[in-house]
């Protein structure tokens, strides 16, 4: 019998865990900088001088280089000359940021369903039986412990008879598919005070449509951006989105979502609202009406009759307040109150794990 021969190992990929780690750093950098290549490499050029990040054998050059051999960014068209991200580096960063944030979510092996503490037909197999009743489909029929029913009923003589009340069926669990709507704050104050809370957003929007798309497939998610008005993007816009000039009009980023709720068909809906600060600013007609200064009664008010009107439709609305001032703090308890929803007062590392967490435990519940 032969036995192993050991040999030293000699990695096949020149320069490959250097990339990895490089890679790594770049991915957030795009998000920082709002997709853009240029500024996300010179800002790592200058991190590398400063801390030395490549080595001897593995330059800046060589990893510019990997980028564009993998296929990561490619020349802008025009005569610029720039380079620009690709599909294949967003599709990389929403996975990255569905490792970073929901790292610890066990992958399950069967995706696209949502279990519900609800029985009924055209879900998957419970381990619960019970007695046959009118209308149960005949797939559903347990032939084993129907057919020890007649037996202990009526014998194997030549009175074995099966009947309807020897017949039982296996339970089934309902699946549940789910609407959600992601709203982001773009206002200037997602940037105020040297504190970048826009990055950290746009990470969780990433990893809830990577979750989605992978574990639930069959759910939907829209994501939509709310300043002095609302509008929705789609999934490749999400590194690119900077915050601009805005007031916070949060009714206007209600009553998108709400719209864009009412067109889904299933009976199980959501939002979820990241903001770090209060509503500041309503349309009415052409023009905007607007404060920054103190909860204004009039743009409050406004606010707390959206929440009210989505918990009439039965659409909870969960709050993630990324600020720590006590005025604000009670605005979001009066507006959670209001809509029956849920409010989280997070920092921005613990971001990612409240609105997991919410999202999993909201998709266990059944809305008749």
């Amino acid at each position: 019998m032969k036995g192993f021969k050991f040999t030293e190992y000699i990695p096949d990929v020149k320069g490959g865990a250097d990339f990895e780690k490089l890679f790594e750093i770049f991915q957030q950098l795009l998000l920082i900088f709002a997709g853009n290549v240029a500024e996300a490499l010179d800002y790592m050029s200058e991190l590398d001088r400063r801390y030395n990040l490549t080595s001897d054998t593995y330059a800046m050059a060589d990893f510019i280089q990997d980028l564009k051999d993998k296929g990561y960014i490619k020349e802008e068209p025009g005569e610029d000359g720039g380079m620009m991200m690709t599909p294949k580096s967003e599709k990389s960063i929403r996975k990255s940021s569905l490792d970073e944030i929901f790292g610890k979510l066990k992958r399950s092996k069967t995706h696209g369903n949502h279990k519900s503490p609800y029985t009924g037909q055209g879900g998957e197999k419970s381990p619960d039986i019970r007695s046959f009743q009118f209308g149960d489909s005949l797939d559903q029929i347990s032939m084993t412990e129907s057919l020890k029913n007649a037996q202990v009923n009526s014998g194997l003589g030549d009175d074995f008879r099966l009947t309807e009340n020897d017949l039982e069926v296996i339970e089934t669990e309902r699946n549940l598919h789910t609407a959600t709507v992601l709203m982001i704050d773009i206002s200037h104050s997602m940037i105020l005070y040297g504190e970048d809370r826009i990055t950290p957003a746009k990470k969780v929007a990433l990893a809830m449509a990577e979750l989605i798309k992978t574990r639930y497939p069959k759910d939907t998610l829209d994501i939509l951006v709310f300043g002095n008005d609302a509008w929705t993007i789609q999934l490749k816009d999400i590194p690119y989105l900077e915050v601009g000039p805005y007031h916070t009009n949060t009714v206007a980023g209600l009553e998108l979502a709400m719209d864009l709720l009412r067109r889904r068909k299933t009976k199980n809906k959501q939002i979820f609202m990241i903001t770090d600060g209060k509503p500041t600013c309503l349309k009415e007609g052409i023009n905007y009406y607007k404060n920054a200064f103190g909860l204004d009664r009039k743009i409050v008010n406004k606010t707390l009759t959206i929440a009210a009107q989505a918990r009439r439709m039965n659409i909870p609305v969960t709050t993630f307040m990324i600020a720590t001032d006590p005025y604000l703090k009670q605005f979001v308890r009066d507006f959670t109150e209001v809509n029956k929803g849920r409010a989280y007062y997070s920092n921005l590392d613990g971001l990612g794990g409240f609105v997991l967490e919410d999202f999993e435990r909201n998709r266990r519940k059944n809305v008749r």
